[in-house]
């Protein structure tokens, strides 16, 4: 097969978008499949381009064998609403505008959010006369309402209205919970038209490792007990919640909270710190995904954490699985199919979102129990093997794609006759 893949992020960017998509990609081009990918010049999250790139009209290159097609772009840092809808509306735009210069596809896939990159599959697939599959990774415009970021309005209507409009001419659907497909057959999409393949974990990079991590020994984490955030600072996070425990915890000195990662609040999460004067608490920004491994390996217990918000019961964070992969216990504040997750693998707590003082607790009660700690982190690993394997679901995916292109020419040859 060609496989055309539209996606906001790609690699040396390191957010979950981006891994999702290299990791499926790599799995198809390992398999026999030409991928191209779409793409803007590398910027997220500082909107500044990476070094080594240049904005211009159009770049190519290679990464593991995908074809990776780098637009012009808007450049944004991830805050700011006006920019980065700019940049968002502009990256439909170039996609139109390069489409009919790019090679032959017999499918193009759009991933969603961000809402313009998925809208833009549906021109693309109709310049390239291929059928077009709909990736949906969040549910927009609902997600942007929910942190505040808007407010319901005839601009948010409209949205709804492409959001349906999108669910309608897409080919196929594939969402990342079963949340989410219960929400989109509630819009009039027939079951059949979606399916569910959720987020999972490189096990071969995500993997545990033995003797002392080089990112415990540079930060002086050897002898702490470190308890991290790995991920986007964002609005929807509720890091105010860390801070909070980290300051019913000043009593235990070798309690460590580190923060790792970048968005729109982490400045703001900063500062409060800073006037907290919590000195339990490290914060690093964006790493390279080379780093991640280490940074794990100082881990001792990961946290995961959303607001508490009802949209985010229909959410799966991808730091979930990265946690199991590494063997480290999990501490959840998510409702709804995350803490589902959890409960059924055994590898971690839930807490409810947003509570300061289940947080402190639950880490003084890892802090006590290293037996839990490895009990806990081992069916992490057992559930992730079985459950997550990036391969295997690209695999699933690949046959989707399989089943759709043969479909449409079936019927292609069939019309010729």
């Amino acid at each position: 097969m060609r496989i055309l893949f539209l996606s906001h992020y790609f690699p040396p960017e390191v957010n979950a978008p981006a891994s999702r998509t290299y990791e499926h990609c790599r799995v198809w081009t390992s398999r026999g499949h030409d991928v191209s990918v779409l793409t803007c010049v590398p910027n997220h999250p500082t909107g500044k381009v990476y070094p080594g790139y240049r904005n211009g009209i159009m770049q190519r290159g290679t990464v593991a064998g995908i074809n990776v097609y780098r637009m012009l772009t808007y450049v944004a840092p991830n805050k700011g609403f006006v920019r980065r809808t700019l940049n968002y509306t502009f990256y439909l735009l170039m996609a139109i505008f390069v489409a009919p210069f790019l090679p032959r596809t017999d499918v193009v896939i759009s991933t969603s959010p961000q809402f313009f990159c998925g809208l833009a599959g549906y021109f693309v697939s109709r310049i390239k006369r291929v059928p077009w599959v709909l990736e949906i990774r969040d549910i927009w415009p609902e997600s942007i309402v929910a942190v505040g970021a808007m407010r319901k309005s005839v601009w948010i209507r409209f949205l709804e209205w492409l959001e349906a409009f999108a669910y309608r001419h897409a080919d196929h659907v594939v969402v990342v919970t079963e949340s989410f497909r219960t929400h989109i057959e509630a819009r009039g999409v027939s079951p059949a038209k979606i399916t569910v393949i959720k987020n999972g974990v490189d096990l071969g990079f995500f993997s545990p490792r033995s003797g002392a991590s080089d990112v415990a020994e540079e930060l002086g984490l050897s002898r702490k007990f470190v308890v991290s955030y790995v991920g986007t600072h964002g609005v929807s996070h509720g890091l105010e919640t860390v801070l909070e425990a980290a300051s019913l915890l000043r009593s235990t000195p070798d309690i460590v909270f580190l923060l790792v990662g970048d968005g729109a609040r982490r400045e703001a999460i900063l500062r409060q710190r800073d006037e907290m004067e919590l000195t339990n608490v490290i914060m690093l920004g964006q790493q390279p995904k080379v780093r991640m491994p280490g940074i794990w390996s100082a881990t001792a217990v990961s946290l995961v954490l959303l607001r508490d918000q009802p949209l985010f019961r229909s959410v799966i964070p991808s730091k979930i699985f990265e946690s199991m992969a590494m063997m480290k216990p999990i501490i959840l504040g998510v409702a709804g199919e995350s803490q589902r997750i959890l409960d059924a693998s055994g590898a971690g707590i839930c807490i409810r979102p947003e509570n300061a003082r289940e947080l402190a607790q639950a880490v003084r009660d890892f802090h006590a129990d290293a037996g839990r700690r490895e009990a806990m982190g081992r069916a992490g690993r057992d559930y992730a093997e079985a459950n997550a394997d990036r391969t295997r679901l690209a695999e699933r995916y690949e046959a989707l794609l399989e089943g759709l292109v043969g479909a449409v020419g079936a019927v292609t040859a069939e019309s010729r006759k």
